[in-house]
């Protein structure tokens, strides 16, 4: 249902395929299950970790869930690899973006190397340094669909112990979000 709607999308010429951003939220697995671990943001409770890639306008490209205490760099490819071909459009199916943005989390020489292998620019705050100007207006669409996601109950915390649940439920999200954006694109 997620592809379909992104295809949808692309036909409407919604998502912004010059830029993509990725990100990882901690949501706690008060169950335990598959793919959770014990999170270094919540005292060490069990949890798993959703890295969600969206296109420049917020639109969830992407969702894959792991352990919590999964480092995002170690993340960083999973999910753009993991983008479905969308079409839609006269053409090829599109599946990469022109560039990718990130936080310090996912700063990494082989990560850049491997991105621009893909032809993505990858657009990354180094550890170390100050951050980039203006990169966090440009990465606030990816906080924002997080927001979105995660305000539905079954994906704020996580109750499945099977994995297949839980990715159906977010997958279920993904596509309602994709849903309300094509009836705001769609002439009255």
């Amino acid at each position: 249902m997620h592809r379909l709607l992104l295809a949808e999308l692309n036909a409407a010429g919604e998502p912004d395929w010059s830029r993509a951003c990725v990100d990882a939220a901690h949501v706690r697995a008060k169950r335990g299950g598959a793919t959770t671990g014990p999170s270094p943001v919540d005292r060490r409770k069990t949890g798993s970790k959703h890295h969600l890639i969206t296109d420049g306008g917020g639109i969830p490209l992407n969702v894959i869930t792991t352990a919590a205490n999964v480092h995002d760099v170690t993340q960083t490819l999973t999910p753009v690899d993991g983008i479905p071909p969308v079409a839609g459009r006269i053409g090829h199916p599109r599946k990469r973006p022109d560039a990718l943005l990130g936080d310090k989390g996912y700063d990494s020489k082989p990560n850049r190397h491997e991105l621009r292998r893909r032809g993505i620019l990858p657009v990354i705050s180094r550890k170390g340094q100050p951050d980039m100007r203006g990169l966090g207006k440009l990465r606030y669409v990816v906080e924002q669909t997080f927001a979105l996601l995660h305000q539905f109950k079954r994906l704020a915390v996580r109750w499945e112990r099977r994995l297949e649940l839980h990715d159906a439920f977010v997958s279920v999200g993904c596509s309602l979000i994709c849903w309300r954006r094509l009836k705001k694109s769609l002439p009255s």
